[in-house]
């Protein structure tokens, strides 16, 4: 539970992408605002503020989460994964390889909530169908892009994650 610090900030322990962090946050400040400012994680992106768009979805206890519509002093406790925890040591997770390989991105502003959408679909269901790759992604808004190559790639990475025997 985060103690205040003050009439307007709080103290905050979670884990980033595996290190644990405590910290002063500000009441008020998204989870968003606090990871890409205060963390310098810039990774996750705010697109609507919304929730509606998706850009900002990063994984909290696993589970997909907005993280604009999330404060940070919510966070205290939890385990928060953004983008920048898919790729380790220099070599991309296998939702990223698939994504260069399929050309799954443009501009690439809506990437990371995609990533981390698809890497809760792909731990929770290692072999979906195409109908169940899209149905995960109506969360998530691509201006660019017919989601074809994201589909393609999503599916591609599920097969390179089963024979790799992984859940990642």
């Amino acid at each position: 539970m985060s103690k205040s610090t003050n009439a307007y900030t709080s103290a905050i322990t979670l884990s980033i992408n595996g290190e644990t962090i405590t910290d002063t946050v500000e009441d008020r400040v998204s989870l968003a605002d606090y990871l890409r400012h205060q963390r310098h994680l810039t990774g996750t992106h705010l697109g609507c503020e919304h929730g509606v768009c998706g850009a900002c979805t990063v994984l909290v206890d696993g589970c997909s989460a907005r993280s604009c519509l999330m404060l940070a002093a919510q966070a205290d406790g939890r385990d928060v994964r953004t983008v920048e925890s898919l790729a380790v040591d220099g070599a991309l997770h296998p939702l990223q390889q698939a994504f260069w390989d399929h050309h799954g991105l443009q501009c690439g502003f809506c990437t990371s909530g995609i990533l981390m959408t698809l890497v809760e679909l792909l731990r929770e269901n290692p072999d979906p169908s195409e109908a169940e790759v899209r149905m995960a992604l109506t969360g998530n808004l691509c201006r660019c892009t017919g989601y074809q190559n994201i589909v393609a790639a999503a599916l591609d990475a599920a097969a390179h994650l089963r024979a790799e025997g992984v859940a990642r």
